[in-house]
């Protein structure tokens, strides 16, 4: 999903899963967005596809760590050293 595009795109009744569970879920899967189920004409749950859901999850954590960076850098903390880090992260891959 792009930050263009609408969170929501699809609004189906909760009849939709009960009678054709097969149809809802490959739209979950295929769309990759959150679907608003109602319930008698009001909007009651939000379903999206597992796959889906773990992304959003990751693109919250590294929302987080950015959000977390940036606290640091305007407390101006020491920062660590590129060459260091990354030496230290190909180390870590090599000896894995």
């Amino acid at each position: 999903m792009k930050y263009n595009e609408p969170v929501i795109t699809d609004i189906k009744p909760s009849s939709s899963i009960r009678h054709d569970y097969n149809t809802f879920s490959r739209l979950c899967h295929e769309t990759q967005a959150p679907v608003i189920v109602t319930k008698n004409g009001v909007a009651d749950l939000v379903v999206m596809s597992y796959e889906a859901f773990q992304k959003m999850v990751a693109r919250q954590r590294l929302g987080q760590m950015l959000a977390d960076v940036d606290r640091e850098i305007a407390e101006v903390r020491e920062l660590r050293d590129f060459e260091a880090t990354f030496a230290a992260l190909k180390k870590r891959i090599e000896d894995a």
